[in-house]
């Protein structure tokens, strides 16, 4: 069975531990990082995946072009979840798609 893609594993963890927030059952981003064992800027970094559109996100997990996955890393992502409009983010994510 293949591996997780890294990009995959992260955006789960961020919808993970966005829950976690949201429930209370973590109080913090730095509650976060001491039950991960990571730095609390690191646990932010990967938090930003959630600010991704819906439809970014779902074809994230549902991506199964390996050549795409290694393409579309953690800091692109990153990058595109800067831009505050979600037409324009998902606009953007076609045009990185259509360069692999």
């Amino acid at each position: 069975m293949p591996r997780t893609p890294p990009v995959v594993e992260f955006l789960r963890k961020a919808i993970e531990w966005q829950a976690l927030l949201e429930s209370g059952e973590a109080k913090s981003q730095g509650d976060i990082a001491h039950r991960e064992g990571i730095s609390r800027p690191r646990v932010n970094q990967i938090m930003c995946l959630v600010r991704l559109a819906p439809e970014i996100r779902e074809q994230i997990l549902r991506l199964t072009d390996q050549k795409a996955l290694r393409f579309v890393s953690e800091k692109r992502l990153r990058l595109l979840a800067q831009i505050n409009d979600p037409v324009c983010q998902l606009e953007r994510f076609r045009m990185l798609l259509a360069q692999v």
